[in-house]
Parts: C-alpha cells; structure tokens; sequence
C-alpha cells in the first residue's frame, strides 16, 4: 500500500483536535503550577500575588486554542508538502499485515479498488 496524498484539511482537522488537547493539557498543569506559586506568594504576604490565578485560568483558556490553531497551520502545510514530494517520489510505502481472527486485509476485501 502506498500513501500518495494526504488530505489537507483531514490533516490539520486531526493535529487540530491533538494539539488542542495538548494545550488543555498543559494549560491545566500551568493553572495548577500557577495556583501553587500564588498560594506561596500570599504566605508571604504578597496581596498582589492573586495575579498568578489570573495567569492559570488564562493559561487553560488561551492554550488549548493556540496550540490547536498552530498545530492545525502547520500539519496542513506539512500535507502540502508531503503531497508535493509525494508526487516526485512516489508516495510513502505501507506494509500492513493481517491480524488472526481481524477484519481481511483491504486488498481482499470485494468492494476494495485494490
């Protein structure tokens, strides 16, 4: 099996949602990060230490939608290029194997163009 073109927009559809849930991820452990340093500035007593709840709940907001809009940008400008190569080259090469007891492989399959 041979892989010639991705689509573009599938592409930056799936490293969107991956790489916004990246950013949940991360923007929930900077809240958390965030929390614990706030939390240590008051016991000092820094009034104006409340600031960093601020950064957290910014950080779960703002991260998730950056890094989902960037990882979108670049995994379509990644199938461009792929799909570019793809054409001079000949695409990138699969071999897949059959598990016992799966699905038959897609070359068997009736309805398979392959």
């Amino acid at each position: 099996m041979i892989v010639r073109r991705i689509g573009v927009l599938s592409a930056a559809k799936v490293a969107g949602a991956l790489y916004g849930l990246m950013g949940l991820l991360l923007g929930a452990l900077f809240s958390l990060l965030s929390l614990v340093g706030t939390m240590a500035a008051m016991g000092e007593g820094n009034d104006e230490a409340i600031f960093g709840v601020l950064f957290g709940v910014g950080a779960v907001v703002i991260l998730p939608i950056f890094y989902g809009v960037i990882g979108a940008i670049f995994a379509a400008i990644a199938a461009v290029f792929y799909n570019v190569i793809a054409g001079l080259v000949g695409g990138l090469e699969i071999e897949l194997d059959s598990v016992s007891g799966g699905a038959a492989p897609i070359a068997a399959r009736p309805d398979s163009p392959y």
